[in-house]
């Protein structure tokens, strides 16, 4: 199995930026963390992180057939881009949309997320530890994909 992790602006910036809303650790740390809950279950992450949103449509873009699902932070992306929503629909692969703050409890203009539509599920408010639950998630969800489509093999033999 294999998990494309792709971060968005500002996430670079963790552990120096506004603490108190996103914790002391850096994005480094939280892919550390990720990466060895990954291998405890022999899946392989990739991980991307930019500033700019065409390098995130392109590295979505590039994950049709390459990896098993997304888990994406497109961080202030999520309420403004339309480009990042359409390229991860183009893509049709299972996704979980992470917010490492609860945007529920923030600024309105926070509070919707664009690219959520196209997302399978969102994980917000947990902090880095939202990655994990990403992680827990997108690895059912593949399981659950892979079964029905084994099964819906077996019906055409």
């Amino acid at each position: 199995m294999k998990i494309a992790v792709i971060q968005g602006p500002n996430l670079n910036m963790l552990g120096i930026r506004e603490k108190h809303i996103y914790g002391p650790m850096s994005l480094e740390q939280i892919h550390e963390q990720l990466k060895a809950s990954a291998d405890q279950n022999n899946v392989e992450l990739e991980f991307f992180q930019s500033n700019l949103e065409g390098e995130i449509v392109d590295r979505i873009q590039e994950c049709l057939g390459e990896v098993d699902g997304i888990i994406i932070n497109p961080a202030a992306y999520s309420h403004t881009s339309i480009a990042i929503k359409d390229a991860l629909n183009a893509v049709n692969l299972p996704v979980v949309e992470v917010h490492i703050s609860n945007i529920y409890k923030r600024e309105e203009f926070r509070q919707k997320s664009i690219t959520a539509s196209a997302s399978t599920g969102v994980i917000s408010g947990f902090g880095p530890f939202g990655y994990h639950l990403g992680l827990i998630s997108l690895m059912q969800m593949i399981t659950e994909i892979k079964a029905v489509q084994q099964a819906n093999d077996a019906k055409e033999q």
